[in-house]
């Protein structure tokens, strides 16, 4: 917590990360702030002025910008509260990067061109097309080896034209930056310039977990990672899947991998069958209605179990000269599938407005149009239309 004045208060409008509507509200400038405004790969703080929460903090050049729903008197003194749980997420992950990037560059000479610092992992771009699997795991223990060596990470502000800055590790300053530059120390391992949030001591760390690699940009590699406690709820979410696996599985997880083949084989032999069973059926349906004495110029179907497949044999097998279908699969009261088809003539009026009523949409040619359809309740309307078009066809 840290207490301050109001210096500026205007009301302005936030942009949600969904893209929705804009947030009203009002952005605030402090005296100072212990909030962190986004920068330098890391997300931005959150906290409360008061009682009122601050959605986002942003910079200004020098000034941190605090966006937030109620408006604030200037001059006014106010107590600031900083969301420690995830400043410390951030200090840890940042932290882990710095000292990722550092031995990934003097292990295997890989730079960092950029990285990201995200919700659930952060991902490091290293300028290497690829990295072997042992690398990744010589990279891990090294990065565990100085966490367990407990090494202490040093803040500095340097003058701009400072000669030593030369000698710092940087993509570069900010176009608008102003006042000192900020070098953070990792003690015997890296020298940085950056504006983020660090946690004192490696063992502030706890562990890093590198999760693998991912095809990045032109020649690129993403490392992909996590650090403190990111490490531990990974492995509780694992632990949890675990357990409920076991129990759905009745084996250990050694055996899981294993067990989870032999069901995707069995799925598969399944759904094999099960489709020549669908074929046979359509067969069937067509030549029960081809024996009839009297042929009936109207067939609808529906059939909760099937697929376009099995709607088309049905018509292939009745032939559409004559006789006019709808054919539907799916939820009776939810979506599905539809097919018409008959006369060419009729399939190409009927149709469109078919998959009207259906709440869908459909294409067709030659006497077929089939197509998706959001509300299947409808089919008694569709049956009324077909049944009026066939006794004004009639002579």
């Amino acid at each position: 917590q840290f207490v301050t004045r109001v210096v500026s208060c205007r009301a302005a409008e936030l942009r949600t990360e969904g893209g929705g509507e804009p947030v009203r509200g009002f952005q605030v400038v402090l005296e100072d702030t212990i909030l962190f405004p986004e920068g330098g790969g890391q997300p931005d703080d959150r906290g409360l002025i008061g009682d009122v929460p601050v959605l986002r903090v942003t910079r200004r050049g020098p000034e941190a910008v605090h966006f937030v729903r109620a408006p604030l008197e200037p001059g006014a003194e106010v107590l600031l509260s900083l969301d420690w749980d995830r400043r410390f997420d951030h200090m840890q992950q940042h932290s882990g990067q710095h000292l990722i990037t550092a031995i990934a560059d003097q292990m295997f000479g890989f730079k960092t061109t950029s990285w990201e610092l995200g919700r659930q992992r952060s991902v490091i771009e290293l300028d290497t097309p690829s990295m072997t699997a042992e690398q990744i795991e010589a990279l891990e223990r090294s990065v565990n080896e100085k966490i367990r060596e407990r090494v202490p990470v040093v803040v500095r502000e340097l003058a701009t034209d400072d000669p030593e800055i030369e000698t710092v590790r940087s993509r570069g300053l900010p176009d608008d930056h102003v006042g000192p530059v900020r070098v953070v120390d990792i003690e015997g391992v890296d020298s940085n310039m950056c504006c983020g949030t660090h946690v004192s001591n490696l063992s502030d760390l706890q562990v890093i977990k590198l999760l693998g690699t991912e095809k990045g940009k032109k020649n690129k590699t993403n490392l992909v990672f996590l650090a403190g406690n990111r490490v531990l709820k990974s492995i509780e979410q694992s632990h949890s899947t675990e357990k409920a696996l076991t129990s759905l599985l009745k084996n250990g997880p050694g055996e899981h991998v294993e067990a989870v083949r032999r069901l995707q084989s069995s799925v598969k032999l399944l759904q094999k069958h099960n489709l020549s069973l669908l074929r046979d059926i359509a067969v069937l349906i067509a030549r029960d209605f081809k024996s009839k004495s009297v042929q009936s110029q109207l067939l609808v179907l529906h059939r909760k179990e099937g697929d376009s497949e099995f709607m088309n044999i049905i018509a292939n097998e009745i032939g559409t000269e004559e006789t006019l279908m709808f054919l539907t699969v799916g939820d009776e009261k939810e979506a599905g599938l539809f097919l018409l088809a008959g006369p060419v003539e009729a399939v190409e009026n009927l149709g469109p407005r078919v998959a009207e009523l259906l709440g869908g949409k459909g294409a067709g040619k030659r006497g077929r149009f089939q197509g998706k359809a959001t509300t299947m309740s409808r089919r008694g309307e569709v049956e009324a239309l077909l049944q009026e078009f066939i006794s004004h066809r009639s002579p």
